[in-house]
């Protein structure tokens, strides 16, 4: 899957962080859709301008990033 049929990055549209080409529906708000348990049906009813593949690519781009070559450092736990 190409990410990029399906997610946009521009400075001009909320600040930069990554939407639904076309919309103005942040990557990250249906990452925290998904985390907190919503379905993807319940998520595509909620924005009926997305598709199962715009879901699919968010998942996509999300372990595209947690699989790079460079890793996040985890703050230690007091």
């Amino acid at each position: 899957m190409n990410v990029f049929d399906y997610i946009d990055a521009n400075p001009d549209i909320c600040h930069g962080k990554p939407c639904f080409k076309g919309t103005r529906i942040m990557v990250t708000s249906v990452l925290a859709l998904l985390e907190a348990g919503e379905s993807s049906k319940e998520i595509l009813e909620a924005y009926p301008g997305l598709t199962m593949k715009h879901i699919q690519a968010a998942l996509h781009l999300a372990e595209q990033l947690l699989d790079g070559d460079q890793y996040l450092r985890f703050p230690s736990r007091p």
